[in-house]
């Protein structure tokens, strides 16, 4: 009885300050991963609020707070930049690229990179509290609840951190790469891995609840967890939607040709992500029934964000893309000189999203 009501109590906790985290702070906007911003969009871009240069890809997504926003790139830097002056206030050097998103819990910042750690840095000072090592790169970016941190390796395992000592609570083996970023709901850890397998695992204790195998290519896509269902793209163009309970499969959707490394972002019945194929789709989130793809000029992996009734994504064309959520028409695009991969974040009007040219960008 002890036990069963302290992880009811844990279970109510997590969904309260999940709900209360502000949006922007991590990968996705929250931590099941939705892609939602609130109501404030960028209807049309005014104009470039600033750009900054940094010396290589930036893949990593953004993540803001208060004043200023975090990335990281493949010049092997983790930047912390003003919002309004798109100036650095401190530079990290990791010594390899930087492609996780941060994750901010309090004073503290959280990433990993291709050194394979996971840092924690003081968000102010960018003075590092502690790292931990894993056995493989870290692609996966990381999620904070209920002071612990989550996170996958290429060593093929999901790790949990104690936030305030650096140390492992526990982790979990699977046979195969991991670099989707887990998703947190009702207690329960979700994610995928490079074997096509899909993961649910209860947060405290890291014991599997249930295990999924598509058997169609590998699972980069980032899952998001919204009204019972979790959502998440395979290697093989295959789209999924399982009960978050079960795992059960409840429906199945097949983009035309490519993969779907891109992670999907759910708000008002509707499920949006890209495709290897060029377009971004939209689904009817209970059904699978598609409502309107939209076709760029090259792959989208890129994971949409849906803000005041836009949805937000990038191309391998290099435009940043803003198209009507219910009519899937274009409102406008950005032009950038390389892939967009990373994932944008809307937060107070601004759009804020990096570039394979070596850039992060502020629009308004």
């Amino acid at each position: 009885m002890k036990r069963a009501y302290v992880e009811t109590v844990f279970v109510v906790l997590v969904a309260f300050f999940a709900g209360c985290a502000p949006k922007g702070r991590m990968f996705r906007g929250d931590l099941q991963h939705t892609g939602t911003y609130g109501i404030v969009g960028v209807e049309q871009v005014e104009g470039l609020k600033w750009r900054f240069r940094t010396g290589g890809w930036v893949r990593s997504s953004p993540a803001v707070y208060g004043d200023a926003v975090y990335f990281g790139s493949d010049d092997g830097s983790l930047y912390a930049v003003d919002v309004k002056t798109g100036r650095a206030g401190w530079i990290f050097r990791a010594g390899g690229w930087v492609r996780t998103s941060p994750a901010i819990n309090g004073r503290s910042l959280y990433f990993g990179g291709e050194g394979g750690f996971l840092y924690s840095k003081d968000i102010k000072t960018g003075h590092e509290k502690w790292r931990f090592k894993t056995g493989g790169k870290v692609r996966s970016s990381p999620a904070v609840s209920g002071g612990v941190v989550y996170f996958g390796s290429e060593d093929g395992r999901l790790y949990a951190v104690d936030i305030a000592t650096g140390k492992a609570r526990w982790s979990f083996g699977t046979d195969y790469w991991i670099d989707s970023s887990p998703a947190i709901s009702g207690g329960v850890v979700y994610f995928g891995n490079g074997g096509g397998e899909f993961f649910a695992l209860y947060a405290t204790t890291g014991n599997e609840k249930w295990r999924f195998k598509g058997g169609n290519g590998w699972i980069k896509s980032s899952p998001a967890v919204s009204g019972g269902v979790v959502y998440f793209g395979s290697g093989k163009g295959y789209f999924y939607a399982l009960d978050k309970d079960s795992g059960r499969e409840l429906w199945r959707f097949k983009i035309s040709e490519g993969w779907i490394d891109s992670s999907p972002a759910v708000s008002g019945g509707v499920v949006y992500f890209g495709g290897g194929d060029g377009h971004l789709f939209a689904l009817d989130s209970m059904t699978g029934r598609e409502l309107w793809r939209f076709k760029t000029g090259g792959w989208i992996d890129s994971s949409p964000a849906v803000s005041g009734g836009l949805v937000y994504f990038g191309s391998g064309d290099g435009y940043l893309y803003a198209v009507d959520a219910k009519a899937g028409k274009e409102r406008w695009r950005f032009k950038t000189e390389g892939w967009i991969r990373s994932s944008p974040a809307v937060v107070n009007g601004v759009i804020y999203f990096g570039s394979d040219d070596g850039h992060l960008y502020a629009l308004e």
